[in-house]
């Protein structure tokens, strides 16, 4: 097998607004979920909020100087909703736009490709008041929104993508209560998903409407890789239960229009699903351009013994409430082999298996990575300088995977390393380093690790470099 991308495959990395760009009441800017939520005590780690984050929104130009320096060709970033409009409703805030414009131009200048995230995670805390994701109007709020953004930057703006991870929007945020905004509601967590889904379809055609024929519309989902812990039958049926809670109850209906009838089955006790309307499965399934999937480990689960507390996991810490609503007696394990400083074990053959299923999935769907990467426990030499092996390994490994899955037949058009600076690690506050770039939280000061090198390498060469000391 070949070490060497094609011409053309996109290098990137990749952030999101709440994570990086502080300036929280800047420019109009007003509170999203996730500023409310960060201010709860107990919400976070140590209290950390995102207020000042790593002040991009100040740094911008060296910051993007930073992603010349790596040989970027593509950066992917999100738009802060409630910096564009702050209530949710209504026309766009100019400033707030006007911080995009100047951040798009900044990387044409510098030859990346914008990549642009409407949604990660940052609803404005009005519409949260007003229901927030489990209310149906959020999503046509949504559209409105895409439509204001698409109409501002669509000529400068190719590649744009709806929703980051819904999964996480509705079930983090809705049911287990860990992310913003900390709701613990089950049946509410399934209207948060579907109203998720109607918002990345009606956001799609008001894309459409507004954007130049060239530019291509996607979405990035957590699609999870889950595994049986034996061929037990019964292992079998958990492993189902949760892929449609996981995986099928987003792209049954962006990519087939149908929800699965199991998942109907399975969360009876929880809902009647009264809540999806005549159409809405129409609206959902828009025509993408690429598909985005968001890959960092695998799930390992079994049924729960009779009797037995269920172990349930909700992928960002210990809970009192489960993620799964309507998958009851389904047990998760701790995957065997090494694992990152998230606890998340490490297995690049989880992103082989993400990559061909949708392959078989969604044939002739051009695919792209758009997150993946690790936290790791980095730390300034005396000298200053910032080594993380253990992160060139973890890229080294899933990049030459990425390259295995092309080879067997996946579209594979580009790969967005996670993340392009330590940042705001949500509920994990500031404990969690996932980027390609060192930041000291005290100074601001960037400094790029020896994964940023060695990255740099691979953009210039399109050949994935040997693991230093390997």
């Amino acid at each position: 097998m070949s070490d060497r991308f094609p011409p053309g495959f996109l290098w990137g990395a990749a952030t999101s607004a709440y994570q990086i760009e502080g300036a929280v009441a800047e420019g109009g800017r007003t509170p999203s979920i996730w500023d409310t939520f960060s201010h709860t005590p107990g919400r976070t780690d140590g209290g950390d909020t995102g207020d000042v984050a790593v002040d991009h929104y100040h740094r911008m130009r060296e910051d993007v100087a930073l992603m010349a320096d790596m040989g970027l060709t593509a950066y992917r970033f999100s738009v802060s909703w409630s910096r564009v409009q702050p209530t949710g409703r209504g026309p766009a805030v100019q400033l707030g736009l006007d911080f995009y414009r100047r951040l798009v131009d900044e990387l044409l200048d510098h030859g990346i490709q914008p990549a642009l995230t409407l949604y990660h995670w940052d609803l404005p805390q009005e519409l949260e008041d007003a229901g927030g994701w489990p209310a149906r109007d959020t999503a046509h709020r949504f559209a409105e929104y895409a439509a204001l953004v698409g109409g501002a930057l669509g000529d400068r703006v190719e590649h744009w993508i709806t929703l980051n991870e819904p999964w996480c929007s509705a079930f983090l945020g809705y049911a287990s209560g860990v992310h913003a905004p900390g709701r613990t509601e089950p049946a509410a967590s399934l209207r948060a998903a579907h109203h998720l889904n109607l918002a990345h379809g009606e956001a799609t055609s008001a894309l459409r409407a507004v954007l130049p024929a060239r530019d291509q519309v996607a979405v990035s989902l957590n699609s999870a890789v889950i595994r049986p812990l034996s061929p037990d039958p019964a292992d079998l049926a958990a492993v189902r239960r949760i892929d449609d809670l996981a995986n099928g109850i987003f792209h049954g209906p962006m990519l087939h229009g149908a929800y699965p009838a199991s998942l109907f089955a399975d969360t009876a006790p929880v809902t009647d699903w009264s809540f999806v309307h005549d159409g809405d499965l129409r609206a959902i399934q828009q025509p993408l351009d690429a598909l985005g999937l968001n890959y960092y480990t695998t799930s390992l689960v079994s049924a729960a013994d009779p009797g037995q507390a269920d172990a349930r996991a909700d992928g960002h810490g210990a809970s009192a409430h489960s993620p799964w609503p309507g998958a009851t007696s389904v047990a998760f394990h701790q995957p065997p082999g090494e694992r990152t400083a998230m606890g998340w074990t490490i297995d690049p053959s989880g992103l082989y298996d993400l990559l061909l299923r949708y392959t078989k999935e969604a044939p002739g769907l051009p695919l792209l990575v758009t997150e993946n990467g690790a936290a790791c426990e980095d730390g300034p030499a005396p000298d200053g300088s910032v080594h993380d092996p253990d992160r060139i390994g973890y890229l080294h490994d899933h990049l030459a995977t990425v390259r295995r899955a092309m080879e067997a037949g996946a579209d594979v058009r580009g790969y967005y390393l996670w993340s392009l600076m330590d940042n705001f690690e949500w509920s994990f506050g500031y404990g969690k380093r996932f980027g390609a770039v060192y930041v000291d939280y005290a100074t601001l000061a960037r400094t790029p690790k020896s994964s940023a090198r060695w990255y740099a390498e691979l953009a210039r060469t399109g050949e994935l470099p040997a693991v230093p000391g390997a």
